[in-house]
């Protein structure tokens, strides 16, 4: 009321002034009232609006509690004030706010109201610019982290997740083994989001520690802590998710870094905007398990890696101070640093406890311990180091992946194991379901693998098709094994350079036994009392060639053994009373050159005598009908497997026989191949066939009920890097003349054909083109490589349909007389409608790959295209002048190309299209080229380019600058 009657009063006054002319008269110039009152609108406006923003923004620990009341108090009277004047100014608006007088006498009350709603405007922004202030200083806590500046990948790791936050990712997954240095990385990042002296990329970054028991609540009332929000204990997590939800959806920019989590979280029930509705919204979480990414569906999956050797002796010496560079220490200290494996976590617990240290027997003595796997006793290592790794073990769901894990451990440290190994002696111990078919234990052991990798507790092996374990993980999981029950109680000295192997150590209750990878010269000559243990590994173990001949007494239980690699000369008698034997592994053998009658062992399902020195197939081979795979791959010994007794292995599924001497036919007394249409069970076989086996299609029936083979006719070394098993079904021919020869009972059934040395193909190819009476249409593969043949077709001998209408892949490789893929084009009808990959090299007469503009006018499904080593080639697409219809571009779909060794290579094509999905492409020694199909959309696609520096700057850019979008790969 106060403030309403001065504002009276002077309306009053000024009123008088301007009226009666004396000069005390307070009354207001009437032409600004309108100006006034528009002004005052806009401003009151603009104070509601920052008003509101210090409300959001403030915190009552940054500024003083008293003045931000003060001034909200006081803007919350004006606002009040000046509404209620507006309103009744609005009312009055289309009567000229009530006439000349009435402006006169309220435009003090207007004028006096917009200098305050001015004043409390310069006092709000303030306020507001010390809660901004202290908003940036807040906007990152402080958490105290291990610098990462002198570990060049974790700082690279550091640098990438930076530019994912920075180029528009939405969620990143930092996934990897417990001790690798997950949290140190995100500890790294948020420090160096708080310390950026330019604006902060975000308004808040929000740190969370979910640990393994996931509470929902205790991670939404530390959210909602960072907020400056409080929450009632005893509200539900859903009305805490909305007013969490709510909140964060006025914050314009957050990071939100979830660390250590082990259990997908539901976003929308913690009350977390998803980034993809929320761009501002960003979102981090470290796990040890990559399927918490996918559950979670973060963009990016970052998986983080060990130290390499330096950057972990540098992380060492850090930890154990000056004494790790003694000169009589060092050699030991990098020897301790190596087995820690790379893993900070542990790096970190050994050097310091062995900081400060000189002797050198307690430096040997740490070293021992950890090549033994017994470093739990060194202090810190159980409580920081393997309890915490046993924690993703106690994760796994299900007794039999956790049997899993540990049966890896039996291999050597740092050893390579082969996947197919590994599952089928997963298979053996039972940790895989026996009742169903090859393929599904094949594929459910891949599962296996994957899951237990995704875990962080496998790793991919040192070549194709292997797994590891880490080191430290290994050491863990006998650390485990060692304290359960009986029944998984495992004896572990593979790797250790054992010449002998005690009594004394099989004497106790056992389950698996491994000795492999030693210098073992000899078993115990006595029966050991090894009643349980159902696997035994003694492979690669070279010195070893002779086993005693009651040593398998003690062993009745096994299932799984493997003696590959030894150079025993014959098995003893002994393994005929193992009734529950499995699998028999017997690979690389090399001076085994007999088995004794296998009959007894009536459940073996596996026997692998792949590169063994047998000449014949044992005794009462015929009485194994639980056999289900058969490896006799290299047998370059044998040359004798009796009539009758492959057919009677009923429950075979897989003969492999790559490489193997043996040839099928037709021999009197030997096996025939229509043995093997009497397997039911059978699904892959790789075999070598009699050059005079029929072929007629009709005699080839059997073979549709395989789903993978691989037949060779010919030489044997063709087989080599050609096995196919799991993959495809193919046929070789090598070196062979094939002139007149009809292998269309072949093409009716295969997904690929090889042709490999072979002469006479162009009359091959006539004789095929006369006698088809329709299209191969299971052919998706062809392969013709090492010929003098010509391929161009007699005139009117050419196919008048496509006869390979499926095919996808096509391969030419060292053919003297080729000047173009389309004689091969013109001979077969080919249209190339489904082509997916083409490679040609060293064809040294080749002019050009294609002629375009014809019976081919696009290549639209292929994708890879790699030539190399043709010296003649000048484009790869010839185009006709006179042609109107060749499509543009040729190649729409191409992603990948690589072009090698093509010194006058002018052109891709003469056609001025461009190639608009081109992804990666690599060039190398093609001086003459300078020009690529790109365009302005290409460049979006294209992600590497690989050439030389001299072709680099001898492109030309003449459509569009790609060059600086680009930078080559040399």
């Amino acid at each position: 009321m106060e403030f309403v009657a001065s504002v009276l009063g002077s309306v009053v006054a000024e009123a008088c002034r301007h009226l009666c002319g004396f000069p005390c008269s307070k009354f207001s110039n009437p032409f600004k009232f309108k100006s006034n009152v528009n002004d005052l609108e806009k401003e009151i406006q603009h104070l509601t609006d920052l008003r509101s923003e210090v409300e959001n923004e403030f915190n009552f620990e940054s500024v003083s509690t008293t003045r931000v009341s003060e001034w909200l108090t006081a803007v919350g009277g004006v606002e009040s004030k000046v509404g209620s004047t507006t309103t009744d100014l609005s009312a009055n608006k289309e009567k000229c706010y009530g006439g000349f007088v009435n402006c006169c006498l309220r435009g003090g009350e207007v004028a006096k109201a917009l200098k305050e709603v001015r004043r409390l405007q310069a006092d709000g922004n303030s306020i507001a610019n010390m809660v901004a202030a202290h908003g940036q200083s807040r906007a990152v806590e402080h958490i105290p982290a291990q610098s990462i500046e002198d570990q060049p990948t974790a700082s690279q790791n550091l640098a990438k997740i930076l530019h994912l936050l920075e180029d528009g990712v939405g969620s990143i997954g930092v996934w990897g083994m417990g001790g690798v240095g997950k949290t140190t990385l995100v500890k790294n990042l948020n420090k160096q989001l708080g310390n950026s002296s330019s604006t902060p990329p975000f308004g808040m970054v929000i740190w969370v520690t979910v640990s393994k028991q996931l509470d929902l609540m205790r991670i939404q009332t530390r959210i909602a802590e960072r907020l400056s929000m409080g929450v009632d204990k005893n509200d539900s997590t859903e009305n805490v998710a909305i007013k969490l939800h709510r909140r964060l959806k006025q914050q314009n920019k957050f990071l939100l870094i979830l660390d250590d989590v082990w259990e997908g979280i539901d976003l929308d029930a913690l009350g977390v905007p998803r980034p993809e509705v929320q761009p501002g919204c960003k979102i981090i979480l470290t796990t040890r398990f990559r399927d918490v990414c996918r559950e979670m569906k973060t963009d990016v999956e970052f998986k983080m890696n060990v130290l390499n050797d330096a950057e972990a002796w540098d992380l060492f010496c850090k930890s154990a101070g000056k004494v790790a560079t003694l000169r009589h220490i060092k050699p030991l200290a990098k020897a301790v640093a190596k087995e820690c494996g790379g893993l900070p976590l542990e790096i970190i617990i050994m050097g310091t406890s062995m900081r400060g240290k000189t002797k050198v027997e307690l430096w040997n003595n740490s070293l021992n311990q950890l090549q033994s796997s017994l470093p739990h006793s060194i202090k810190g290592i159980e409580a920081k180091v393997y309890r915490p790794l046993k924690w993703s073990y106690d994760s796994l769901q299900g007794k039999d992946i956790k049997h899993c894990f540990l049966y890896c451990a039996l291999f050597p440290e740092d050893f390579s194991i082969e996947i197919s190994e590994l599952v089928q002696c997963w298979w053996a111990e039972g940790l895989i379901d026996n009742q169903k078919n090859y393929d599904d234990i094949h594929n459910t052991g891949i599962a296996l693998v994957e899951s237990l990798k995704d875990c962080c507790l496998l790793e991919d092996g040192d070549f194709k098709d292997t797994v590891k374990m880490h080191d430290v993980v290994r050491d863990v999981a006998l650390w485990i094994a060692s304290s359960l029950e009986d029944e998984c109680k495992s004896l572990v000295r593979s790797g250790v350079s054992l010449s002998h192997i005690s009594p004394v150590e099989l004497s106790g209750p056992l389950k698996r036994v491994s000795f492999m990878l030693n210098s073992l010269k000899s078993l115990p000559n006595c029966v050991m009392q090894c009643s349980e243990v159902s696997t035994l590994l003694l492979q690669d173990n070279p010195l070893l060639r002779r086993v005693p001949e009651d040593f398998f007494m003690g062993f009745l239980a096994l299932k799984v053994l493997n003696m590959s690699g030894t150079h025993i000369r014959r098995l003893p008698l002994s393994l005929l009373q193992l009734g529950q034997l499995h699998s028999l592994l017997l690979r690389d053998c090399i001076y085994l050159e007999e088995l004794p009658p296998l009959g007894s062992l009536n459940r073996l399902q596996v026997l692998d005598c792949n590169g063994t020195g047998i000449k014949e197939l044992p005794n009462e081979m015929e009485q194994l009908s639980n056999l289900r795979v058969l490896n006799l791959s290299r047998t370059d010994n044998l040359k004798t497997i009796q009539a009758g007794v492959v057919s009677e292995l009923s429950g075979l599924e897989i003969l492999d026989m790559t490489h193997s001497n043996y040839k099928w036919g037709v021999k009197e007394g030997q096996a025939s191949l229509e043995e093997l249409g009497c397997l039911e069970q059978l699904i892959f076989c790789s075999i070598g066939l009699d050059r005079n086996t029929c072929t007629a299609s009709e005699e080839l029936v059997w073979i549709t009920k395989l789903k993978r083979f691989q037949f060779l006719m010919g030489s044997i070394d063709s087989m080599i890097d050609k096995r196919t098993k799991y993959k495809e079904r193919v046929v070789i021919f090598s070196d062979l003349d094939l002139s007149g020869e009809r292998i269309g009972g072949w093409l009716t059934h295969v997904d690929a054909l090889d042709l490999d040395s072979c002469w006479g193909l162009n009359g091959m190819l006539e004789t095929l083109v006369t006698n088809s009476v329709g299209c191969f249409s299971c052919l998706k593969k062809l392969t013709i490589s090492h010929s003098y043949s010509s391929f161009k077709p007699a005139e009117g001998h050419g196919a008048l349909y496509d006869l390979l209408p499926n095919l996808e892949e096509i391969h030419l490789h060292f053919l003297r007389q080729l000047h173009s893929i389309s004689e091969l084009v013109d001979h077969l009808g080919l249209r190339f409608s489904k082509l997916r990959v083409m490679e040609v090299t060293r064809c040294p007469y080749l002019e050009h790959l294609l002629d375009c503009g014809g019976v081919i006018l696009t290549l639209e499904n292929l994708e890879d295209l790699k030539v190399s080593s043709c010296p003649e080639v000048v484009e790869l697409f010839k185009c006709s002048s006179l042609s109107n219809s060749v499509a543009d571009p040729i190649v729409p779909g191409l992603q990948r190309i690589k072009l090698t060794d093509l010194p006058k290579l002018k052109s891709l094509s003469r056609q001025r299209g461009t190639w608009p999905h081109l992804a990666y492409v690599e060039v190398i020694g093609c001086d003459s080229l300078k020009k690529l199909p790109l365009s302005k959309r290409s460049a979006n696609a294209l992600k590497e380019i690989v050439g030389e520096v001299e072709w680099w700057n001898r492109l030309e850019w003449d459509r569009i600058d790609i060059q600086s979008k680009l930078q080559p790969f040399f």
